[in-house]
């Protein structure tokens, strides 16, 4: 095994062959200029110009704009257009090939969708990597935290482990560079992480015969530490960054972001929903950033529940059934069940990888956290009687009450006990199953996460966690009936897409999801390697016989 400062020496050394991005965010770099853009309406997608690369150095082209734009008859998209080299995404990386089989068209996707740090554009907001990456597809153009995790699970034989590697190469690279995973490869993100996947990346990695998870002990302590930061000395019932200590003593985690200022990639839509709302616009931008960092954004998950009955200070914003706006984000509010189901993963990982190197001592702290955390997830977050996991409000004291996907992921990673995992899996299937697959939540809303769209990240971990526990025919139900739903819209339309609508009825016809900051976009990382799994779980599924561009479909 390479020692930890060699490894770091190495990844430093492959990254710095590629083109340095700024060291600032577009908003910070480009001042007066950024607010102009954004708020003039020069691109129709906020995120277009913070990926956009300068034509000369960040200051000549901030000194430039400064002294024309008060001339007479100045024009801000000309001059953007002169000084900025435009990444805008193409109407679709891809052309899917009428007839050919769903599982050729992944295969053939999986170049279209990998990236070079070698043609990185200079001094953008696109944060240095050491090796070549997997993106999404669509706007989504860096690569991301959590979504890697699943694309990697189609990454599977022997001719993808040199990209295999080179991913979790990146991820350790990022967290020795930054202190933590960003939740995306821009300047911009580095405020936010995502969920902490990268102890299940190792593990998938290292079955896959790609690397040897012990080499990555370093960063594991490293991303853990981050996350954990602010929590010495925290008294009961107060909260640091993204730690909260519970008035009875446990120590839990939330999502946070280091600002409390608008998104840059979606600045105009932020600033929209602050002047939209009576609160702190540092307030409601800390509880947006926040939820981006679940990488469930948006979902009614995150806002505002009544009151339960006999609170004597009801809250003035209520949540509707339908949330047309953010205003009533409250995530820094809120401890999620399957942030700190990953955060319990992590930590029994480490707890085994420090064993495996000789530090008892670390192995023994870990175990203790792991317990620590195990206990407290069932005290806050485990309902008996509706038998499911649920978020919990810390400064109410309160479960939530919306169910949603998320309860599923203690399955996932092993820490539920037997008799929870019966009464969840009668419970997904009474509340959450529907026919193209598992629902994101039982709240309908016009948010992309929520009902009536699925998402693969979900659908992957409720299909292991159900099978992990011996339910095995509800892992196989939904396994099935996500497949037949992919399957459904390849046939129609060549494409897999980021998210799906789950037919309410039998009879419906699958469409691509909806709701949202952004249109529907095709590619798709996270889709394509579920899809892949599963199919390579699911042999006779007859997902395996359809075809772009069907003359004769066979599945809705």
């Amino acid at each position: 095994m390479n020692a930890p400062g060699a490894s770091t020496a190495k990844r430093s050394t492959r990254a710095a062959a590629a083109p340095a991005p700024d060291t600032l965010t577009p908003a910070d770099r480009y001042q007066e200029l950024f607010v102009a853009v954004q708020s003039g309406r020069v691109f129709a997608d906020s995120k277009t110009f913070v990926d956009c690369a300068p034509r000369a150095e960040p200051e000549a082209v901030l000194a430039a704009y400064r002294a024309q734009c008060g001339e007479p008859g100045f024009d801000l998209a000309a001059f953007v257009q002169a000084n900025f080299e435009l990444v805008e995404p193409a109407p679709s990386d891809y052309v899917s090939v009428p007839g050919q089989p769903i599982a050729a068209h992944i295969a053939d996707l999986w170049p279209v969708l990998t990236r070079h740090p070698q043609v990185h554009p200079p001094r953008s907001s696109l944060l240095q990597l050491p090796h070549p990456y997997v993106v999404p597809g669509g706007r989504f153009r860096e690569l991301y935290y959590w979504d890697s995790y699943f694309t990697l699970l189609g990454l599977s034989g022997e001719h993808h482990r040199p990209l295999v590697r080179g991913m979790v190469e990146n991820f350790a690279y990022l967290i020795d560079t930054h202190g933590h995973v960003p939740n995306g490869t821009r300047s911009y993100y580095l405020g936010r992480s995502q969920p902490p996947v990268f102890a299940l990346m190792v593990e998938l990695a290292q079955q896959q015969g790609a690397v040897d998870a012990l080499d990555f002990l370093p960063q594991l302590r490293r991303e853990h530490a981050w996350w954990m930061a602010g929590s010495e000395g925290l008294a009961p019932g107060d909260a640091s960054r993204r730690v909260v200590r519970l008035a009875g003593g446990a120590l839990l985690n939330r999502y946070w972001d280091e600002r409390d200022t608008p998104r840059e990639e979606s600045w105009i839509e932020d600033v929209a929903t602050a002047q939209a709302c009576d609160r702190e616009p540092a307030l409601i931008y800390r509880d947006i950033r926040a939820a981006c960092e679940s990488g469930w954004d948006f979902s009614t998950r995150w806002m505002r529940e009544p009151p339960p009955p006999g609170d004597a200070q009801p809250c003035a914003h209520v949540r509707a059934a339908t949330a047309a706006s953010l205003a009533t984000l409250c995530t820094t509010d809120i401890l999620p069940v399957d942030l700190n189901a990953f955060l319990h993963q992590l930590e029994c990982t480490l707890a085994t990888l420090s064993g495996q190197a000789g530090d008892a001592a670390a192995a023994l702290a870990y175990s203790q956290q792991a317990e620590a955390r195990r206990d407290a997830i069932g005290e806050c977050f485990w309902d008996p009687q509706q038998g499911a996991f649920f978020d919990h409000d810390w400064r109410r004291g309160v479960r939530r009450s919306c169910l949603t996907a998320a309860s599923v992921v203690p399955l996932f990673v092993g820490l539920a006990t037997a008799a929870q995992a019966e009464a969840l899996a009668e419970t997904v299937s009474q509340r959450l199953l529907a026919h193209g697959g598992l629902s994101t939540t039982e709240c309908g809303s016009d948010q992309q996460w929520d009902r009536p769209n699925g998402w693969a990240a979900l659908q992957w971990m409720a299909v292991r966690g159900l099978a992990d526990y011996g339910h095995e025919a509800l892992s196989r139900t939904i396994a099935r009936r996500w497949l037949a739903t992919v399957a459904a819209l390849y046939e129609r339309e060549g494409k897999l897409v980021e998210k799906y609508a789950l037919r309410r009825v039998e009879r419906d016809d699958t469409a691509g999801g909806a709701g949202g900051e952004y249109p529907l976009q095709d590619g798709f990382g996270w889709t394509n390697g579920v899809t892949a799994a599963l199919l390579a779980e699911h042999p006779q599924h007859t997902a395996h016989g359809c075809v772009a561009h069907a003359a004769a479909p066979q599945h809705r």
